[in-house]
């Protein structure tokens, strides 16, 4: 049996009682996607890099297909967490590379005056799989060398 898209548990979690991401309803677009581990994300500062918190998983889908990474709704008034790259993108050759077996991990910065800790089995997201397009005269045939940030490398 073929696979057509997913989620699973990332290297190194196995043994974390890691939930997988799930719709809540039938017409809901995401998976709600939830911390692997308490995390604290300390209040905005100029210069600070932003704080990724790990999930645990990591996602495999089809050549043409992408996991778009959305903050939650309710993140920016309730938490101050906003996402430092507005929209996470997961690509297909993202999952099982050498670096971190593809580990998926959402990047906040907190704009709260206060550090806000968010603990373990919170939901902090939502993924999203979707088709994309080439263009007709598109020829990339570099392939992946690392996890988190690499594909300009």
């Amino acid at each position: 049996m073929s696979r057509t898209r997913g989620f699973e548990i990332a290297k190194g979690f196995e043994d974390k009682n890691i939930n997988l991401p799930v719709r809540k309803t039938k017409y809901s677009a995401g998976y709600d996607i939830e911390a692997a581990e308490d995390t604290v994300v300390p209040s905005f500062k100029k210069g600070m890099n932003p704080t990724l918190v790990k999930t645990g998983l990591k996602a495999y889908m089809q050549d043409d297909e992408v996991l778009m990474l959305y903050n939650r709704s309710s993140n920016p008034k309730k938490k101050g967490l906003i996402l430092a790259n507005s929209v996470g993108v997961i690509d297909k050759d993202y999952y099982g590379n050498v670096d971190n077996d593809g580990h998926i991990m959402f990047a906040f910065y907190n704009i709260k005056d206060e550090d806000i800790v968010i603990k373990k089995g919170e939901a902090i997201g939502q993924g999203v799989f979707q088709k994309y397009l080439v263009t007709e005269d598109d020829n990339a045939e570099g392939e992946r060398v690392g996890g988190f940030g690499s594909t300009s490398k």
